[in-house]
């Protein structure tokens, strides 16, 4: 009976020994309470309105939510707290004194998802200021003294979802922020109201999405008047955008250095908001996005005939992408008419129409027109080539012949086709003569290689004149050259 007594002892002795190490472990390990300053109530720990200068020390690991809002916190540096968070998705910091953030703040606090740094003193925004927050899907730094927003202080931030930069002193609209495939690809709000903005870039904002202008809001601003600005608002308001209906009254723009409501702007004499058409040619292909104002919606399709578009089918000219967008491979006349969008989401439905037009006739590409405009200029510059030598260059007549002898005063004045039958004198040679008139008698030259039928000339053909012998000497014509068809009297001429 001795040997069981002995393994009782032994067993005794190991647990003795086990719950020595355990206590030994529990005194190493340090024991974090709530701090005296907050009030804790399971993970939540409320630490606003304390006055506090600095952040509590010794914060609970396990703290998911941490409110240090209404204290006198002026600097956010690296070593806030030397305990990492990493189960806190929400800080407040909103309605303290803080005028620096440190770039290495936010390292602590990986699996950050909701921050408020609102009613702050902050005046810039560095860059890569909130990098370490790559899971961040809010951020509140509305009432702060911002006036320069760095193009690489959101850098890393993919999953930021709301923007509020409202009320401080911002100048220049951070389009990197929206445009598409930025470095906000989630982002769906993005408040700019009551800062100092002036120019805005139209033609970008109209090219935005529907989701993202939805959530753009730009109210409260010193927008400088315009038609153009005009077409952009009137756009959204025609679209029922959240970010124009719910402040219609608060978007003005400035003239003259007074404020007028942007859709009162009639100084300006700015046309109506007209919906435009979409316009295609024979043969184009076309993409037509069913432009909603939520993201991840179920899109179909209607014809002008009433006829749903199917998805991606072989041998069809009409298909709808994976991304709910119609698109036309080659598009054909019969394709004009309105088409219909149904686009199905968690929190509402929206319905789209869209008109396309169809042209009746095939558009040149770019080098097409290139060489059309080519071939025009080379024939004009032919055209003109053979104009001149047509001008210059063709066989000569009368005037490039051998230049021929004048006749003399006394020759007789029809040499082409009528000879003098009087005699003429020279007017020094004695001799009688009529003081009234010159008698000449003309005959018709017979039918020749230069006349045609009946004796005529034939135009631009002449006769040469024969050479006088002699200074004085008369030309008597001869008789028998007469034409056979008319008399051999004289005509007086």
């Amino acid at each position: 009976m001795q040997p069981p007594r002995d393994l009782r002892g032994l067993w005794l002795l190991l647990l003795s020994l086990f719950l020595l190490l355990f206590e030994v472990a529990r005194a190493g390990r340090p024991v974090v309470s709530c701090p005296a300053a907050c009030l804790c109530a399971s993970n939540i720990l409320s630490c606003s309105k304390q006055q506090l200068p600095n952040v509590p020390h010794s914060l609970p690991s396990y703290t998911a939510l941490l409110d240090l809002s209404h204290n006198n916190l002026s600097r956010l540096r690296a070593e806030w707290t030397p305990t990492r968070l990493t189960h806190l998705h929400s800080l407040l910091l909103s309605h303290n004194h803080l005028n620096f953030i440190s770039s290495e703040a936010f390292s602590p606090v990986p699996n950050l998802r909701y921050l408020d740094l609102s009613s702050n003193q902050l005046r810039t925004l560095d860059e890569f200021l909130f990098s370490e927050l790559q899971v961040l899907e809010v951020l509140l730094l509305y009432n702060n003294h911002i006036m320069a927003v760095d193009r690489c202080a959101f850098d890393d931030m993919a999953q930021l979802q709301k923007l509020y930069l409202s009320q401080n002193q911002i100048s220049r609209f951070p389009l990197e922020l929206v445009k598409e495939g930025a470095k906000l690809p989630k982002l769906t709000l993005l408040d700019l109201s009551s800062n100092k903005l002036k120019n805005l870039p139209l033609p970008d904002l109209q090219k935005l999405p529907a989701w993202i202008k939805n959530g753009l809001y730009l109210h409260n601003n010193p927008l400088h008047c315009d038609c153009e600005l005009y077409q952009l608002f009137s756009h959204w308001q025609y679209r029922q955008l959240s970010s124009v209906m719910d402040f219609q009254e608060d978007l003005y723009c400035m003239s003259a250095k007074k404020l007028h409501n942007v859709f009162n702007l009639s100084f300006l004499n700015c046309s109506e908001y007209k919906e435009r058409a979409w316009e295609a040619h024979l043969g184009d292909s076309l993409t037509i996005k069913c432009d909603t104002k939520q993201q991840g919606m179920t899109k179909v399709w209607v014809t002008p005939s009433n006829e749903r578009v199917l998805d991606e089918v072989a041998n069809s000219t009409v298909t709808v992408s994976k991304d709910g967008s119609l698109h036309f491979h080659r598009v054909q006349i019969e394709h004009g008419g309105v088409y219909t969008c149904y686009a199905m989401g968690e929190a509402f439905n929206e319905t789209l129409s869209v008109e396309l037009k169809v042209y009746n006739f095939t558009l040149h590409g770019h080098h097409d027109t290139l060489n059309t405009a080519y071939t025009t200029l080379v024939g004009c510059i032919l055209s003109v080539v053979l104009v001149l030598i047509y001008l210059y260059l063709t066989p000569c007549r009368c005037w490039c012949r051998g230049v021929e002898k004048p006749s003399s005063h006394q020759a007789d004045s029809l040499s082409s086709s009528m000879l003098s039958t009087t005699p003429n004198h020279d007017p020094m040679a004695g001799g009688d003569k009529d003081d009234g008139f010159d008698r000449r008698v003309a005959f018709l030259e017979p039918a020749g290689p230069a006349q045609g039928q009946n004796g005529k000339l034939k135009p631009g053909n002449t006769l040469p004149v024969p050479e006088a012998t002699g200074k004085g000497q008369r030309r008597m014509s001869d008789p028998e050259s007469v034409s056979s068809v008319f008399s051999d009297t004289p005509i007086v001429v």
